[in-house]
């Protein structure tokens, strides 16, 4: 899936002969070649940033560009870009997999060394500050007409209960009339369980103890040795393993799932890592029990992680198996079972129960898992929110908890119809938990219809929004280049001055620890209005810089010296010069950001006292509302001016 942005670039006004130019030109080229150089001049103006704010560009070396398909902000400061293979086929074939660490503080970059390809896994905010890294890409898709050899699901089966069996990669199955499929990756079979089996009464005779051997179960795609569609298979059938031998060969075999000349869907991995943002590498831990391509991992209170939906090693969406990862075991065990579309956006409330917003990045049917809710995960039940318009139109949308947390209040922006849909809503829509009815009521909308908008929570409490498309894909050169801060209180959008880089599919953006913004990535499909050119990965990065920056900096709030993590009673003080600059405290907890799903960001209220040249922050002790992790703390002056923050550990 790809999209690109418009291909407006920034000009720079030459002197002061533009409204020379315009007066004395008629030609609608000269006309609009005026408008943009004094368009260009205008928002270089201190005024017009200080009330709309600013975009500028990265310098990014040519060999730190990359396909930014996720984006997570970490406790050093520093933003981890992972592309894996990047949604390019030769870099997957070619097991070319990418990550670079960007230092916003001195535009510094480093090439991390990626074990796996990670393109469209998930990941999540660890409570020691590392970043989880789960799933991702185990073969690319092959659309109708590009599948030459049959393929599918091959169940394979082990009857020993003495060990386990691995059947390596390339491992032929054949069946009993010579057909022949070639598993495409490693797998292991684990060892039947054996079950003692208690002695009973049948017709007045005790039988004897026995045992019961249930076979150990695993599954590999596989793809017929020969194209055609010969090798196509319907009927169930049981295959032997060539390689195998003795008794493994007859404890282990294969039996067929539907293998067809359909199209075939990307597959995930069962691979997962944490990220040290210290040692700056990736740390192998347990594998997941299911392979995702597509998932969520959303923090639950305790800090495990739980991982929902995607596509499985076959290439089918998970119909409803999602698991919990234990950061202080390092392994995985079953959660509770529920299906949901791929990437959907799943929240931690303060009641411990996640709200689904509805939002997703769409694999699964329009009919099923698409409704807004509250999920208990302990007692497994889902209570589903109405109140909502246009509710054939949240793939794609963004979603967000809005300002402070503690209000309990949830946004819905934009999205588009199921797959390939023209459909874009411009829809915002605000549902408040704390009622004891819940229902979305409809918000201001956004300029027009918009599909993949990026979101993002400010230290001042409003939300800043910006980038998107108005079509699938970005097609048809429907980048949207606009921005817009949404102010919770007033319930209304506000402009912002305007990106010169175009973002929907593959995008992010997410708050940098010094009060800006940055945005990465976009990959759309087509790079012309016609759609008639294929698009090319937007690997520029941009970042805003919000009015709030432009005011007097020797009046902005700062703060000095502090504790790296809060005490048992949620206390932190930190020295200050200027306390009585201080209104509020926020504590803000970093992204982590793809597909337009950020189900980590929140802003917290903090209790604030201060004194001659400290403040002292309180945070709060339920971790429904503040689960354990690294946060950045943000205080504001009274026009909502934030100093840069400072990073504390919560517990």
């Amino acid at each position: 899936m790809a999209y690109r942005p418009s291909k407006r670039t920034k000009k720079t006004l030459l002197g002061g002969g533009a409204v020379v130019l315009l007066a004395g030109l008629n030609a609608p080229a000269a006309l609009s070649f005026a408008t943009e150089q004094y368009h260009a001049y205008e928002i270089a103006q201190p005024e017009y940033m200080a009330r709309y704010g600013a975009w500028h560009g990265v310098e990014i070396p040519k060999e730190y560009r990359t396909n930014a398909i996720h984006a997570a902000l970490l406790h050093t400061g520093k933003v981890l870009i992972i592309a894996g293979s990047g949604n390019k086929q030769d870099h997957f074939d070619a097991g070319t997999f990418d990550t670079v660490l960007w230092n916003p503080k001195d535009n510094s970059f480093k090439k991390i060394p990626t074990p796996e390809d990670f393109f469209c896994g998930g990941h999540a905010q660890l409570p020691d500050g590392k970043l989880l890294v789960a799933g991702g890409t185990a073969r690319y898709e092959l659309l109708d007409g590009e599948v030459k050899r049959a393929g599918g699901g091959m169940r394979v089966k082990n009857e020993s209960p003495d060990k386990d069996i691995k059947v390596k990669k390339g491992s032929k199955f054949r069946s009993p009339s010579g057909m022949e499929y070639m598993s495409k990756f490693d797998v292991t079979v684990p060892r039947a369980k054996r079950e003692f089996e208690v002695a009973y009464y049948e017709n007045g005779q005790m039988k004897p103890w026995g045992t019961k051997i249930t076979a150990g179960e695993a599954r590999v795609f596989v793809e017929a040795v020969a194209e055609g569609p010969q090798s196509v298979s319907t009927d169930r059938a049981q295959y032997e393993i060539e390689g195998l031998t003795g008794k493994d060969a007859d404890n282990v075999y294969g039996l067929a799932e539907k293998i067809t000349l359909d199209k075939q869907d990307f597959q995930g991995i069962r691979a997962a890592y944490e990220f040290d943002p210290r040692a700056e590498k990736y740390i192998p831990v347990a594998p997941m029990k299911e392979a995702r391509w597509y998932p969520t991992l959303t923090t639950l209170q305790d800090g495990r992680v739980l991982a929902v939906s995607g596509l499985d090693d076959v290439g089918a969406i998970l119909a409803g198996d999602n698991e919990i990862y234990d950061p202080k075991t390092k392994q995985w065990s079953k959660g509770p079972f529920r299906y949901f579309p791929t990437y959907p956006s799943l929240f931690l409330t303060k009641s411990g129960k996640l709200f689904y917003s509805g939002a997703n990045a769409g694999y699964g049917p329009a009919d099923k898992g698409r409704e807004p809710g509250l999920w208990d995960v302990e007692k497994n039940t889902f209570t589903k929110i109405g109140g909502l318009n246009a509710t054939d139109q949240l793939e794609t949308a963004s979603s967000l908890l809005l300002p402070p947390a503690q209000d309990q209040r949830f946004m819905l922006l934009g999205g588009g119809g199921v797959g390939e849909s023209k459909k874009a809503t411009p829809r915002t829509a605000v549902v408040d938990l704390k009622q004891n009815s819940p229902a979305f009521k409809t918000g201001p909308e956004l300029p027009q219809g918009t599909r993949y908008l990026n979101s993002v929570i400010m230290p001042d409490d409003s939300v800043f929004t910006s980038g998107g498309s108005s079509d699938y894909r970005g097609r048809g050169g429907s980048n949207i280049l606009k921005a817009q801060f949404y102010d919770p209180g007033a319930n209304a959008f506000r402009e912002a001055a305007d990106p010169t880089v175009g973002r929907n599919y593959h995008s992010e953006a997410l708050l940098l620890p010094d009060g800006r913004v940055a945005t990465f990535g976009s990959d759309s499909l087509f790079g012309d209005k016609d759609n008639t050119k294929l698009g090319k990965f937007e690997q520029r990065m941009e970042v805003y810089t919000p009015p709030y920056l432009y005011r007097d900096k020797n009046q902005r709030p700062a703060l000095g010296d502090g504790p790296e993590a809060a005490a048992g009673d949620g206390r932190a003080t930190f020295r200050t010069d200027h306390p009585e600059r201080v209104v509020k405290a926020r504590l803000m907890r970093p992204s982590a950001v793809t597909h337009t799903t950020d189900v980590e960001q929140r802003s917290i209220e903090l209790g604030l006292t201060k004194d001659r040249n400290s403040v002292t922050i309180t945070v709060p002790k339920d971790r429904a509302l503040v689960p354990p992790g690294w946060y950045m703390v943000f205080v504001t002056d009274q026009e909502g001016t934030p100093s840069e923050a400072k990073w504390l550990r919560v517990d």
